[in-house]
């Protein structure tokens, strides 16, 4: 798979986060490190899910899907907590 959907739990709020990219580990490592401003002050961030694409164009639909309330609402269902 060329492009990964990934959520992140967060150590401190206990909040998801939902992103896209090519490394999977690379953007972890960033989001733990403190490179990535969104996720900067809610560290540490724990990996509790991914699903991969073959094009960024499906993985984009993907993420946009996790970030609206149906999407919430299918990751609570199926308790990606």
């Amino acid at each position: 798979m060329n492009y990964s959907v990934y959520i992140l739990k967060s150590g401190k709020d206990k909040k998801r986060y939902v992103g896209c990219t090519k490394n999977i580990l690379r953007r972890l490592a960033e989001h733990n490190n403190g490179l990535a401003k969104s996720t900067r002050n809610r560290r540490p961030l724990e990996l509790i899910y991914t699903e991969g694409f073959e094009n960024k164009s499906d993985a984009i639909a993907r993420e946009r899907f996790f970030k609206s309330g149906k999407g919430r609402e299918y990751l609570d269902k199926n308790n990606i907590k």
